[in-house]
């Protein structure tokens, strides 16, 4: 089915100078296309949360507070911000600014969007803002329920609605007819076959170099790689590990690589009877937790599978961060051991072992799919016979979400752009249903006091060495109970045909701002 966007006919003088423009700038104009893993669930950024929708929003919104490659954080749609007081900031919003309808960008808009977010499936980006007030219409005012050091960080994951457009719309359509101020606006959408994006002059930080950018789907690694080698496309994301060096031999073609910061992790079902699983639920004791960490080869599968472009991961997040805790590793702590392993089965009183199921995607990961049958082959060595079912992962985001009612054992990822562990474990590790906006995928359901009151201690501090020192705590009491366990961090793998210029970025979003194409 074929959805065109409205955007640029929504008000007659935008549409119509857009349109009269495009015919005779066409010889002109610089495009591109862009091959990604997957076509975007959502355009409207309340309504989900994965990477290939993530793409699209930064394109289509802008936040108050940019993140940039590196992960840095600068002015955005806000020009400056100050602490008031400990639990008060002062936001200032940049003049001048249009969304893509021509609706002037003002801090109503931004409170509409705050008060939008807590009653979406997005809670948990709004969830330290107590309240928020227009000042004037350029100032806004936020204050969090106690200090809280990190608010700006925050805020880049939020991205700025037009009040009136977004409530004549409704959310349903606002995934079809997208309205921000970003960069680009909606083109065409044809559903599983290509996105089209078309630059904004009026973009505040001046028009993109790049006129068209065109997103193709293309969920076959050895598809993608035949797209970009024929011409098809420009650039594709995530290149198979088998075909980096094909690529590399080809004239004409680059490789672009650089760490990821996505950690793919397993999520252990905690309650006492977990859906797969015949009788009480085995991983509610540590020990059965931990031999499964130690039946687990993550240097063979970066070898095996994924050809030694992975990082096994001996933390949640990377040395980076905010909450990493130096001087311990996961890997260290539970290295691989077969027999150790089977002697605490024994020990938890399952020397026989038990059937569960892992849920699994086949095309949001590298060698997703493969990496699930590895697991399944290393667990079998301990006795635990683990089905598989794997799907795509235009299925998988709802079979898994919480409640977890159909899940005990899950395969998934998770990165922390905003440089702070602390988002993470608010979000996979807080007890469900104790705080507003905290515990929301806490697919495990797994709940510790003594975390929660960490994770509450750090959100309170308006001292970002305390909340380093706090959060490191939590690291360590999660590598020690083990909820979770972690696999590896992807190595992000680009392949571009000359001409074309990409600086991969920490958090894999693809920003066609940042590109450029030889005239």
């Amino acid at each position: 089915m074929k959805y065109l966007s409205e955007t640029a006919l929504r008000t007659s003088a935008f549409g119509l100078a857009l349109m009269a423009t495009t015919a005779g700038a066409a010889l002109a104009e610089k495009s591109v296309t862009i091959g990604l893993t997957a076509d975007p669930s959502h355009l409207y950024p309340l309504a989900g949360e994965e990477l290939s929708s993530n793409i699209m929003y930064y394109h289509l919104y802008d936040p108050l507070v940019k993140r940039s490659a590196d992960l840095t954080f600068g002015p955005g749609l806000a020009e400056s911000w100050e602490n008031v007081d400990d639990t008060t900031w002062r936001f200032k919003l940049r003049a001048g600014v249009k969304f893509h309808n021509g609706n002037d960008f003002t801090a109503e808009d931004v409170v509409f969007t705050v008060e939008k977010a807590r009653e979406s499936i997005r809670p948990d980006l709004v969830a330290n803002i107590a309240s928020i007030t227009a000042v004037d219409d350029l100032t806004v005012e936020i204050t969090t329920p106690k200090p809280y050091a990190v608010l700006p960080n925050d805020l880049a994951e939020l991205l700025i609605l037009d009040s009136d457009y977004t409530t004549e719309t409704g959310d349903e359509k606002m995934d079809l007819e997208p309205m921000g101020t970003g960069p680009y606006m909606l083109g065409e959408w044809i559903k599983e076959e290509k996105l089209t994006l078309n630059a904004f002059d009026g973009y505040w930080a001046g028009k993109p170099k790049i006129d068209t950018v065109i997103f193709r789907p293309i969920t076959n690694p050895a598809t993608r790689t035949a797209a970009l080698l024929t011409g098809e496309v420009d650039v594709i994301q995530d290149l198979a590990v088998r075909d980096v060096d094909r690529v590399k031999r080809e004239e004409g073609f680059e490789v672009v690589t650089r760490p990821s910061l996505l950690n793919v992790v397993l999520a252990m079902d905690t309650r006492a009877k977990s859906p797969t699983i015949e009788g009480d639920n085995p991983m509610v004791d540590q020990r059965v937790r931990e031999a499964i960490a130690r039946a687990i080869d993550t240097d063979a599968i970066n070898k095996i599978v994924m050809n030694g472009l992975a990082m096994p991961s001996d933390q949640f997040v990377p040395e980076s961060h905010i909450g990493y805790a130096d001087g311990i590793s996961f890997r260290e702590m539970y290295p691989v051991d077969i027999d150790a392993a089977k002697e605490l089965m024994a020990d938890a009183g399952y020397p026989d072992g038990f059937t569960m199921t892992l849920d699994a995607t086949n095309n949001r990961y590298v060698n997703d799919a493969q990496i699930a049958q590895a697991l399944a082959s290393m667990l079998a060595k301990i006795n635990i016979d683990l089905q598989l079912n794997i799907m795509p992962k235009s299925n998988f985001w709802g079979y898994i979400r919480v409640p977890t009612e159909q899940s005990s054992f899950i395969m998934s990822g998770w990165d922390v752009p905003a440089g702070d562990a602390g988002s993470m474990y608010g979000a996979l590790f807080y007890t469900r249903d104790k705080k507003e906006g905290y515990g929301q995928v806490n697919r495990g359901s797994y709940s510790n006091p003594e975390l929660d009151a960490l994770i509450d201690q750090a959100d309170a501090t308006p001292s970002i060495e305390e909340r380093d020192r706090l959060l490191q705590e939590a690291s360590k009491l999660l590598l020690a109970d083990i909820p979770m366990i972690p696999v590896h961090y992807e190595q992000d793998i680009y392949a571009v045909r000359d001409g074309v210029s990409l600086s991969p970025r920490v958090d894999k979003f693809i920003w066609a701002y940042d590109m450029d194409v030889a005239e």
